[in-house]
């Protein structure tokens, strides 16, 4: 991953990652209530990162890449049933976990593409390659 990439890789899942855990927060006290957006958030980062790497990953993949990890939703289900519906401290326990659990998310499929990046380039750095397709 090169230093362009992971400052654009960075951006893209902190910037997820704060609207994930203000939909937690926001919604802890209605256990479940925070699956969608949070999905469609994840879902957008995936594709935005694929994107940094000049990958095309549609809405279904990136879905399919989503529930790979399912311990985005079984984390977030379980803060948010033991403790999500305490106000003040389940709010911030439900912030938290959904900002973790998208910031990790992000960062392993970060580096799966870029992995897969890498074994296309057969070991050399090709970003004039890149800049010229």
């Amino acid at each position: 991953m090169t230093n362009d990439e992971k400052t654009k890789c960075h951006t893209i899942i902190h910037t997820a990652s704060v609207a994930a855990a203000a939909i937690g927060g926001g919604l802890a006290q209605l256990p479940g209530s925070d699956t969608v957006p949070i999905t469609a958030i994840q879902v957008g980062m995936i594709i935005s990162l694929g994107a940094v790497f000049g990958q095309t990953i549609t809405k279904t993949t990136a879905a399919s890449i989503l529930a790979g990890l399912a311990s985005s939703v079984g984390g977030r289900t379980i803060s948010q049933f033991l403790i999500g519906w305490i106000p003040g401290f389940g709010n911030v326990i439900n912030a938290t976990t959904a900002a973790s659990i998208t910031e990790a998310v992000g960062w392993l499929a970060a580096n799966q593409f870029a992995e897969s990046g890498s074994e296309n380039n057969e070991g050399g750095n090709d970003d004039e390659a890149q800049k010229l397709d």
